[in-house]
């Protein structure tokens, strides 16, 4: 049986740079660090990797989880940081804001960029940014209490 979802992952070029975003301006704690040497085939076998070491950290905020790596080896190929959201794969992470308005300013004012400011859907306001190694991001405000979308644990928080 699935219960739900768990986490997301990360591949980062530099840990300490994702933490200061991911931690210490969007509010994750860190849960489990961890670091794999070359040579630990049960840990390639399960990545699909050959000789693969990193460093890895997981967070928690809420109802979530964010893994990341920093890989020493293989080498990896670098992210195009302005890559279109519409290309195949993952496009974004979305977190749920209590007031996107305030959410948004904290973020700019700490040097953080935006597609747009937050665009009023009626039921819903929401805006993309991009992490520092660019990875897209999204705000999302639910605008109506009794939505279904609404998360449990913000419902319980009133």
């Amino acid at each position: 049986m699935i219960r739900g979802a768990h986490h997301v992952a990360i591949s980062t070029p530099d840990m300490d740079r994702l933490l200061g975003f991911y931690r210490d301006l969007i509010g994750f704690r860190e849960v489990m660090h961890a670091e794999w040497p070359v040579g630990t085939g049960q840990v390639d076998q399960v990545l699909g990797l050959k000789d693969s070491s990193a460093r890895q950290v997981m967070l928690q905020l809420g109802n979530i989880c964010i893994e990341m790596f920093e890989f020493k080896s293989p080498d990896p190929e670098p992210k195009n940081p302005e890559y279109p959201v519409c290309n195949h794969g993952h496009t974004h992470i979305c977190f749920d804001v209590v007031d996107i308005d305030v959410e948004y300013e904290r973020l700019v004012k700490a040097g953080i960029r935006f597609h747009a400011p937050p665009q009023d859907f009626g039921a819903i306001k929401a805006t993309y940014g991009r992490d520092p190694d660019g990875n897209v991001f999204e705000l999302q405000e639910l605008l109506d209490r009794d939505d279904p979308m609404q998360l449990e644990v913000l419902q319980t928080e009133v």
